[in-house]
């Protein structure tokens, strides 16, 4: 595994780089469960929130299999479409089907998506929820977008800036974007910045470029706004 910024560029992350896909979902895996387990040691509990789309599920199998205690890991998502856990493009749906198995079957899992008439009125639900868990996150797992989008912090987003607050008191927010398909529900960037570890799963030759363009100079794609706001260092997962 490699250590290093990648092509001479300075920022607030490090980049860890495999040959394979299978590589970096047992490398990154362990280094989650390593991170879980010494939270629990800690302070006798964890907090897990992951994203969703195609990325993660090689990475959610293999970190459904790690051996700590599950009992007392608590997982819910970065974002979600504003959907029912039935539906193909649910989040939930996708993390039950793929990460709350073997071993991880075991843990809390709190969602985002709450049936309500309007997407206003489900965030309000799943803030007040979430505000009930033991912040900061031990573990924050994002992805992103060809569009350098991250979470559901959408290029174009009508609610942008407050998304990107560093300051937002808010734990989820609604996002309603057209290029997201559907209204989505996410974690505000003041709550996932403050992640005890932070990382950033990529994979494949086009999201390599999104994010070597997203790290040059110019105006700030929403993930190079996450990765200057993070009080720790991204530590970026990547394979071809």
């Amino acid at each position: 595994m490699a250590r290093k910024q990648l092509s001479g560029m300075k920022g607030n992350f490090s980049w860890h780089g495999f040959a394979t896909r299978d590589e970096l979902a047992s490398a990154f895996a362990a280094v989650v469960a390593r991170h879980l387990a010494e939270a629990i040691a800690e302070r006798g509990a964890a907090f897990l929130a992951v994203s969703g789309g195609t990325t993660p599920a090689k990475f959610f199998a293999a970190l459904s299999t790690q051996a700590i205690a599950w009992e007392k890991v608590v997982v819910t998502l970065i974002d979600e479409r504003f959907v029912p856990a039935t539906s193909e493009r649910s989040n939930a749906r996708l993390v039950d089907a793929s990460l709350l198995q073997n071993a991880a079957s075991r843990a809390r899992f709190v969602p985002l998506y709450h049936e309500a008439e309007k997407i206003e009125a489900a965030a309000v639900v799943a803030d007040a929820a979430l505000r009930r868990l033991a912040w900061p996150l031990d573990v924050a797992v994002l992805g992103m977008g060809n569009d350098g989008h991250t979470a559901s912090f959408f290029p174009d987003a009508a609610n942008l800036p407050a998304l990107l607050d560093p300051a937002s008191q808010r734990t989820i927010l609604p996002v309603h974007a057209a290029s997201a398909g559907e209204p989505r529900l996410t974690l505000s960037m003041a709550r996932i910045v403050e992640a005890r570890f932070l990382a950033l799963h990529i994979e494949g030759a086009e999201k390599r470029a999104t994010f070597d363009a997203a790290m040059e100079p110019g105006p700030a794609k929403p993930i190079r706004t996450v990765i200057d706001a993070s009080a720790k260092p991204i530590e970026v997962f990547w394979a071809p």
